[in-house]
């Protein structure tokens, strides 16, 4: 699964973990994420998140 990192704080959104803080259930793809989501450290939006290779 694909893993994204936000270019701000370095927090890694792991598509197979989801993110328990937010709501977001495991193997939620970071493409389906709500638009209002937010980085769970530092608050940026997806925008500043890039696939990590």
């Amino acid at each position: 699964m694909t893993k994204y990192i936000c270019i701000a704080c370095g927090y890694v959104y792991d598509t197979e973990k989801g993110d328990s803080t937010s709501g977001i259930a495991p193997g939620t793809a970071f493409e389906d994420l709500p638009d209002d989501w937010v980085c769970p450290i530092c608050g940026v939006g997806k925008e500043m998140f890039k696939e990590l290779d």
